[in-house]
């Protein structure tokens, strides 16, 4: 595991959890949809500390309801043990380019939130998925209305009104009072 690189061309796609077995493989939480997506982009970079090192992925599989991996040079669970809770980047374009009204979640973090009033609401913290539609979830930052945290609905056209992705800002049709 070496080379190391910026943030700015990568994107997080999971992290590695806790040890499976005794071989070197590790629980990977996949950001990806299919979970199995992960590992159709590389190479994976692993950020600990703030330092980005590359890593070969030796092999996967699903195991029950998600996927372990088994990294090149990591051959027993003491390898594994050091790897918990740190985060799988790869390089932004060995992504598929998406449409001009599709997103990336990952694109979405971090930009400001208004209301179609102009109330500011703060900053995308993360997305949920539920049964009918996606989440952001908005949390209040230093100049937002409030210090409430908002889940807002994932509907284009009907909620989410306009996502500038230059300008970092998204304008939903949502309640200030919601």
């Amino acid at each position: 595991m070496t080379e190391p690189v910026s943030a700015d061309n990568l994107l997080k796609v999971g992290h590695l959890s806790t040890p499976y077995g005794i071989k070197g493989w590790v629980w990977v939480h996949s950001l990806t949809e299919p979970m199995g997506n992960v590992f159709e982009y590389g190479p994976w970079y692993l950020c600990r500390a703030g330092r980005f090192e590359q890593a070969e992925v030796a092999e996967w599989r699903t195991q029950g309801k998600g996927v372990v991996a088994r990294l090149k040079g990591c051959d027993d669970r003491n390898a594994v043990e050091g790897l918990r809770n740190v985060e799988v980047w790869v390089p932004k374009d060995v992504l598929p380019v998406l449409g001009d009204d599709d997103f990336y979640w990952s694109e979405l973090q971090d930009l400001d939130v208004y209301n179609t009033e102009g109330a500011y609401f703060g900053q995308v913290h993360g997305m949920m998925e539920t049964g009918s539609n996606d989440v952001l979830v908005v949390r209040a930052c230093a100049g937002s209305i409030d210090s409430q945290e908002r889940l807002i609905p994932w509907l284009p056209e009907q909620v989410v009104k306009n996502v500038d992705k230059a300008a970092r800002r998204i304008t939903v049709d949502w309640d200030a009072d919601f």
